[in-house]
């Protein structure tokens, strides 16, 4: 994504701010095409630093064709997305209160703001009470609290809840000093009058009577700045409003329509009776792109809410000056609390009424020139998440409310660096506009767009050249620019449906449209309200459904402790150095082991234990690559010919195999990592490999075990190799040359192992079971005699071992154990064993007693046995090791 405010704010501070340069006018067409070339060229340098990065972060892409929506093919088709809008009604030129950054000059999106601590003025302000003009309300006052002196002057009504008590009260005494005083009529919520008279510092009050929440739409009052500068001379109603509580306030609610949503909403719900009463409608522009007052806000004009560096202004004080001065004003105080700022600036935002571009949410969509009643952006796209897979499933909970309860929405931006609303409009006269809806017109954009980027809106002669033989008609090019989620969510647009300029995606066909085809999108779990967001409105608003079939989302990285990383808290982690010291595969591992659902930590001395689990997997790929180097697939033996322990490896492969498909294909990766890490060092390195190195060291070539344990170990290493390839890319890739040099050119173009099932043996495994058992309690018995010094390798050892249970002896009876427990000899006793005896409390009916193994120590393998010395060719070694020996001096091997 390549447009946008971000880099524009760089490219004015890069060029501009730090030179001391004035931003270029951009009402002149040349200066606006120089700004955007420059922007493009910042955005060109960054492209290509992030590609380089992801590349080292070992990401598969096809990174000498990527999209870039500054492209000029996907600047056309992000402009055409745009007319299939103003096409099917849906576009509209609108007035509405929205997020507006004073230094960046800019609307803000919900996806470009955060919410951070932020200290405000608060006031308690009256409104005295006009009609009715008799009778014990007459001489009252409402009362409401704002955060926001500054809206005052926008205030055109008062909200209330029907469901509130309320009542009238009376001032008894107070300070002479004080700004309330005694006699004051105020009508408040019953709930917070105590809060309120405690910080307007009464002293004593009474309530005179109860003021019914169902009639308090009769009361009309007048603005407390009447007068001023001859201004605010208009009613302010009241008005039914469910956003209105009785928790903190007053129980009143300020409307001030151009600056806040739920006052927009309040005031346009009743606007039609509004109107019928005499009161205007019109919402006034009372605060300008540059946070000040304009004419609209009688006697505060050239006041500034926020300055140019984001500090407040000096507007809030004026107001509150203005409300003493007229004895409006009841208290003041401040309140620490969550506002909105930029995420860009960091500098807090204001709600302030502009004319803005917007697509509706509930407007019937036009296709082909017919609407269907009920068929609305909205409902589209809360049918669209009702079919999509979200992963984790909590996702599409969270963007259905979102969808529910989002405005129009905004798309317009008052910015250079951007595609452009391209689109020609004409005045209505009631502050609405035409759009011009001719299909050459957009063809000849489209077409200009693709050959010349959308620079070709701002060249001189622009609105003749598109208008062609309707350029003397009263058209005008609108010179806004779309808002970047716009862009984003256009992108399914012009990548999966352009072969021209991506021919490696043009057979691509979606289940929805009735092919094979699964579309995923995976990104961070504020893109719930970013680009999956923008993605399915923009998507459902012009072809009906959503472009995804699944939806990916991770959460957050945060500091070891948990906390956010900060630069001031100096717990930040690169990406780059942790790839300079340990490598890119190290982050691919920590990244696969996170449960990604939730919010990921990192630091020293989780990256030290990702280390250690890389460092064993490693070690045990290094072993089998090494194992296998002079092994021959030729040499291949049948399962069916194999030994019981090859076979059981094979069905625990097969198990494994089972396990990593379905995790793989549920996103689940760190099972996939726990599963690997168990499997290669429980199941291989401690037990089976550490088994068979004997027969892999000193049998034969020609012994039919070690064959099949080679062949075991060529199956276990192709298939693991293939399972960490998407985690551990360059890992696997390196290991992958030296496994199959003459084979496929890299792991990365292999299928995973799907040929596995047949070589499962459910009965095998559980008779290997018990044998592992026994194994177990031979270990311990092993552990116990080496901590005591009576022996040193295992090997010195020949356990006795007592079974009590006849069906485990008959298990055990053609076992060779001393193979399994890594000793040089054994011995099988049925009955009980001496209470001396080591024992396990989890295997019952199983003793062992260690003794010293009988003979001598074979040079060669270790083993004591009394058969060393019966080869007198090779009289210091086993008659096994002297066959080895002569079958590999006659291949030309000294061993």
């Amino acid at each position: 994504d390549c447009h946008g405010l971000p880099i524009e704010w760089k490219v004015e501070e890069e060029h501009y701010r730090k030179k001391g340069k004035q931003k270029p006018d951009f009402r002149d067409s040349a200066a606006m095409i120089d700004f955007r070339k420059e922007c493009r060229a910042y955005a060109t340098h960054w492209l290509g630093v992030q590609r380089e990065e992801f590349k080292r972060l070992g990401v598969i892409g096809d990174w000498d064709h990527p999209y870039a929506t500054m492209s000029f093919p996907a600047e056309a088709q992000i402009a055409r997305e745009l007319m299939k809008f103003a096409a099917n009604g849906t576009l509209y030129r609108g007035s509405k209160p929205v997020m507006w950054s004073v230094v960046e000059k800019t609307a803000l999106a919900e996806a470009e703001v955060e919410y951070e601590d932020y200290t405000s003025d608060t006031v308690w302000v009256k409104f005295p009470v006009t009609s009715p003009a008799h009778g014990a309300l007459a001489s009252a006052s409402v009362v409401i609290w704002t955060t926001t002196p500054w809206t005052l002057p926008g205030n055109r009504a008062i909200s209330f809840s029907p469901k509130i008590g309320y009542g009238l009260y009376k001032v008894t005494d107070a300070p002479a000093d004080n700004w309330a005083k005694t006699g004051d009529l105020l009508i408040l919520a019953d709930a917070l009058a105590e809060e309120v008279f405690k910080q307007a510092r009464v002293t004593a009050y009474e309530k005179v009577r109860d003021v019914p929440g169902d009639t308090m739409d009769a009361i009309e009052c007048a603005h407390p700045l009447k007068g001023l500068a001859g201004g605010y001379d208009f009613i302010v109603p009241l008005l039914p409003g469910d956003h209105v509580t009785d928790d903190t306030g007053t129980g009143f609610v300020h409307t001030a329509p151009g600056h806040g949503r739920e006052d927009f909403d309040a005031w346009m719900a009743q606007a039609r009776d509004l109107d019928a009463r005499g009161i205007n409608t019109a919402i006034p522009y009372t605060v300008d792109e540059n946070g000040a007052y304009t004419d609209h806000a009688p006697g505060f004009a050239g006041k500034r809410v926020i300055n140019d560096k984001g500090e407040k202004g000096d507007a809030n004080e004026a107001v509150i000056k203005a409300l003493v001065e007229r004895g409006m004003l009841l208290a003041r105080g401040r309140l620490k609390h969550q506002y909105p700022h930029s995420w860009r600036s960091k500098k807090p935002v204001i709600f302030r009424n502009t004319p803005q571009w917007f697509i509706a949410m509930d407007k019937d969509v036009a296709a082909d020139g017919k609407t269907k009643s009920g068929d609305t952006l909205r409902a589209r796209a809360l049918h669209a998440i009702s079919v999509t897979q979200w992963v984790p499933p909590s996702g599409e909970n969270r963007i259905n409310g979102m969808i529910e309860a989002r405005p129009d929405w905004v798309i317009s931006r008052q910015r250079a660096w951007g595609v452009p609303i391209a689109v020609f409009v004409r005045e209505k006269g009631d502050g609405s506009a035409e759009i011009l809806q001719d299909e050459a017109v957009n063809t000849r954009i489209g077409e200009a767009f693709e050959q010349e980027g959308a620079d070709a809106w701002y060249a001189k002669g622009a609105r003749e050249r598109f208008l062609g033989s309707r350029a003397n008609e009263d058209w005008q090019k609108v010179d806004d620019i779309l808002d970047v989620w716009f862009d984003s969510g256009s992108t399914h647009a012009f990548v999966l449906e352009d072969p021209v300029h991506f021919p490696g995606l043009a057979g691509i066909k979606r289940k929805v449209d009735g092919g094979t085809d699964t579309v995923m999108y995976l990104e961070g779990s504020d893109q719930h309200r970013g680009w999956f967001h923008s993605s399915l409105l923009e998507s459902c608003g012009t072809r009906g459904r959503a472009p995804y079939d699944i939806v990916l989302t991770h959460g957050f990285t945060q500091a070891e402790d948990g906390r956010k990383m900060s630069k001031s808290l100096g717990n930040t982690i690169e990406p780059q150095a942790v790839i300079k010291e340990s490598g890119a595969d190290i982050l691919r591992l920590w990244v696969a082991s996170c449960d990604y659902t939730d919010d990921q930590r990192i630091g020293p001395e989780i990256l030290k234990n990702t280390v250690e689990t890389y460092r064993k997997l490693r070690n045990t790929v290094r072993w089998m690559l090494g194992t296998l180097h002079h092994y021959k697939p030729a040499d291949a033996i049948a399962p069916a010919e194999m030994p019981e322990l090859e076979r059981l490896m094979l069905h625990e492969l097969a198990v494994r195999a089972a396990a990593i498909g379905k995790a793989y294909r549920e996103f689940d990766y760190k099972t996939v990592v726990a599963i690997l890490s168990a499997f290669l060092n429980s199941e291989l390195s401690a037990f089976y490999f550490d088994i068979r190195k004997d027969t892999l060291y000193c049998d034969p070539p020609s012994s039919l075990t070690r064959k099949a344990a080679l062949t075991t170990i060529d199956l276990l290493c192709a298939s693991i190799l293939k399972w960490l390839a998407p985690i551990l890319s360059f890992t696997a890739e390196e290991a992958w040359r030296m496994y199959r040099p003459d084979a496929e050119p890299s792991v990365h173009l292999t299928l995973f192992p799907n040929d596995l099932e047949s070589l499962r043996d459910d009965k095998l495994a559980a008779r290997w079971e018990t044998i592992r058992n026994v194994r177990r309690v031979v270990t311990g018995a092993l552990e116990l005699e080496r901590a005591a010094k009576n022996i040193g390798s295992s090997l010195e050892a020949s356990p006795v071992i007592y079974v009590a249970d006849r069906a485990m002896l008959a298990t055990l009876f053609d076992v060779d154990l001393a193979e399994v427990c890594i000793t040089s000899n054994y011995e099988v006793r049925e009955g009980e064993a001496p209470a001396s005896a080591f024992r396990l409390d989890a295997v019952p009916g199983v003793a062992v007693v260690v003794e010293k193994a009988v003979g001598t120590k074979c040079a060669r393998s270790w083993k004591i046995s009394p058969t060393v010395g019966e080869d007198p060719e090779y009289p210091d070694v086993t008659p096994r090791d002297a066959q080895a020996l002569r079958e590999w001096k006659a291949l030309g091997v000294g061993v």
